[in-house]
């Protein structure tokens, strides 16, 4: 019930937004959603007792039609609202550069209320009598359907890993199943995946399998066999199981985790010392006699490696390196210390400076950097200089009233501009504890001008760290164009510190790139890019892809103690 009433007072405020409301009237639903989807008590309880107006941000108005979700099971204000567009019009909003107000001009000139009537119109050159809507504009929006269209069957890691994880501990609980593993790029932490794989340890295939396909999310079964299953979720995911026995384990899960350049080098290493790998076992060829192991980590000893943690196993040199013994040490979440960019209700984000600060401690961090949107950032309530200075004094009595070890650095995540040049003259910029530098607009600039841009930021002795480098968002927005060598160079001659954003529509830098950035000597910090309190849990995400890069602490400036981490950022100013 609760994940209806966050869909539908979240699609109220897009439909309202469709039709012009006022802002007020659309953050009111907005606000509404995030406060029912982050609540932590009993939603329908508090219902039943008439008291959902004494939650913290619902109005009585708010109340009445969460009451009434609630009761009947529908909102008799949404399905009025909603009758008077398609339900394919929520489409658009997956199309980047397409905002509210575009897409209800489309509709109110042109009936466009679906991707397949956009690339039409597109394509026909109908849109052009639109004003906005000029050769580059329409080149953009085809470039974008085309983007969407080849990433239609994957799916954010972030996005799924909560009904994952269900799965996972349903398998484990039944009473047939001795050990149960999550396989494939889930387990290796890709950032989007196709599939999930399910691994099973089981005397009773049959029975488990049975139990997989009568669950509750399962909108389709693809297949249904005596030892392996596909089934479809209700939100499209596709899930896989295979029920193997308890001596097959570790050879199925170390088969299914992948990728197939690391099974490759896997099977040919086994071939070079006499013995045959598959999915089910490992064979010496001479006795054709199968070798017992117990786990992947004696499965590695037999063939002469070390343990390799699954984030590494993309055939990029770990098998070498676990040969050299020179494997790293990788980062893990317990390692953190604090982090920055973070958002409060001073820009776009839902919780005060206080509130951050008090979970960042709950969760054990020693300190936290408050990053809010710099003025240019209009969309996101972005501070003037004034108010900027305002939240450093307020940083500054925040930290003189509390006398728990931990900090709240001032910092803010400053636009940089078309030309390079920073959203707030260094005089301000001199006067916070870090600078997050990020870009925000002007994404359609040649590579040679985007680098040239972010490295004329990296220059400017006040930029602690560079933020979101490419700017993509995962199945939505390619990266725009810049040469990642050329910034990594920067960042390595100008000691500028590049994050990884650890929001899963992000994960940016691109984990592909960070072992090349470590050979570099240029430093990472994980940052969640939190808009409020729930968004410290991307740190998980963020922890995936600093390991998929390689990263160790020592890699990682927000693994330092308070301490060092104050004479580090002074080190930049």
């Amino acid at each position: 019930m609760r994940r209806e009433i966050v869909k539908t007072l979240s699609n109220i405020a897009t439909l309202l937004e469709l039709k012009g409301e006022n802002s007020f009237k659309i953050r009111a639903y907005k606000t509404g959603s995030d406060i029912i989807e982050n609540f932590s008590g009993d939603i329908e309880q508090i219902a039943k007792d008439e008291k959902l107006d004494e939650i913290k941000g619902i109005g009585k108005a708010l109340a009445s039609k969460i009451q009434e979700i609630i009761n009947t099971g529908k909102l008799s204000y949404y399905e009025n609202l909603k009758s008077e567009f398609p339900d394919s019009i929520f489409e658009l909003f997956d199309i980047s550069n397409l905002g509210p107000k575009k897409i209800k001009n489309l509709y109110d000139n042109l009936k466009i209320d679906s991707i397949e009537k956009l690339e039409a119109s597109c394509r026909s050159g109908e849109i052009s009598q639109i004003s906005g809507f000029g050769e580059k504009s329409v080149a953009k929006i085809l470039e974008a359907i085309a983007f969407r269209k080849d990433n239609a069957k994957f799916f954010r890691t972030g996005d799924i890993a909560p009904i994952a994880e269900i799965i996972l501990n349903l398998l484990k609980k039944l009473p047939q199943v001795s050990q149960a593993k999550i396989a494939g790029s889930y387990r290796r932490g890709k950032e989007i995946v196709h599939d999930i794989d399910f691994i099973v340890a089981t005397k009773s295939p049959v029975e488990v399998i049975d139990q997989f396909t009568k669950m509750v999310e399962v909108d389709e079964i693809i297949s249904k066999g005596k030892t392996k299953s596909s089934i479809r979720l209700n939100n499209g995911l596709q899930c896989d199981l295979r029920a193997v026995k308890s001596s097959e384990f570790p050879f199925a899960l170390s088969y299914f985790t992948g990728s197939k350049a690391h099974n490759i080098r896997m099977r040919s290493l086994a071939n070079s010392n006499e013995y045959t790998l598959n999915e089910y076992a490992l064979i010496q060829k001479n006795k054709n006699e199968q070798i017992p192991i117990q786990n992947e980590t004696e499965l590695y000893e037999k063939l002469g490696l070390t343990y390799i943690p699954p984030a590494l196993r993309e055939g990029q040199g770990e098998i070498e390196a676990s040969q050299n013994s020179t494997l790293p040490n990788l980062v893990k979440i317990d390692n953190l210390k604090g982090t920055f960019h973070n958002h409060t209700t001073a820009s776009d984000g839902k919780n005060s400076l206080e509130e951050m600060a008090n979970a960042a401690k709950d969760l054990g961090l020693q300190y936290l950097g408050i990053s809010d949107h710099s003025k240019s950032s209009v969309q996101a309530n972005g501070l003037s200089a004034d108010r900027l200075l305002n939240q450093i004094d307020e940083v500054k009595k925040y930290n003189n009233n509390i006398e728990d070890n931990f900090k709240v650095f001032s910092g803010v995540e400053c636009d940089i501009l078309k030309n390079g040049n920073l959203d707030y003259d260094d005089s301000i910029l001199s006067q916070l504890d870090y600078s997050v530098a990020s870009v925000h607009s002007s994404f359609s600039l040649t590579e040679k001008e985007m680098t040239k841009r972010v490295i004329k930021a990296i220059e400017n002795p006040f930029v602690t760290m560079i933020g979101h480098l490419t700017g993509r968002l995962l199945l939505i927005r390619k990266p725009y164009d810049i040469n990642v060598s050329k910034i990594i160079d920067a960042c390595a001659e100008n000691n500028t510190i590049i994050e990884i954003n650890a929001n899963p529509r992000r994960l940016d830098m691109d984990w592909r790139w960070w072992k090349h950035a470590k050979d570099k000597g240029v430093k990472c910090s994980i940052n969640p890019d939190a808009h409020k309190i729930e968004h410290f849990q991307f740190l998980h995400f963020g922890i995936k892809i600093a390991q998929k890069g390689w990263l160790e602490s020592s890699d990682v400036v927000n693994c330092l103690p308070l301490g060092k981490i104050e004479k580090l950022l002074n080190l930049k100013k």
